[in-house]
């Protein structure tokens, strides 16, 4: 668990860089996720920090911009992530009640990732 919190340490400052035009940065999108980690990977149970933290972050991302740097922040944790479980991944939204106007995979096309309203295929 230490070497992932490093890892997403690591992540943030690099996705702080990469999120020019977006009012959300990965270290947000990070910090709102880290509670669901353990659920992710299969070792706990979802968690209400977890799903409080995927409603903060679907009512933050809410402009194009915004989503598709969320999208890409959570991919590249995701492949980073030992024991990811996509399935897990897939399902959580859903179980926090909240609806996204994309999946969250790591095959998604975050460029095709857009604002709240808006459906797209991965």
């Amino acid at each position: 668990m230490a070497s992932a919190l490093r890892f997403l340490t690591c992540l943030v400052t690099v996705f702080i860089v990469a999120s020019v035009g977006a009012a959300i940065s990965c270290g947000t999108v990070v910090q709102s996720v880290s509670p669901c980690i353990k659920y992710l990977t299969g070792r706990g149970d979802l968690s209400p920090a977890c799903c409080g933290g995927v409603r903060d972050l679907n009512a933050i991302a809410r402009t194009t911009p915004d989503r598709q740097v969320a999208c890409e922040c959570l991919q590249a944790v995701a492949k980073k992530i030992p024991g990811f479980n996509p399935i897990r991944a897939s399902d959580l939204p859903g179980k926090c009640g909240v609806s996204l106007p994309f999946p969250i995979s790591i095959s998604t096309n975050c460029d095709n990732v857009k604002g709240s309203g808006t459906h797209m295929s991965s």
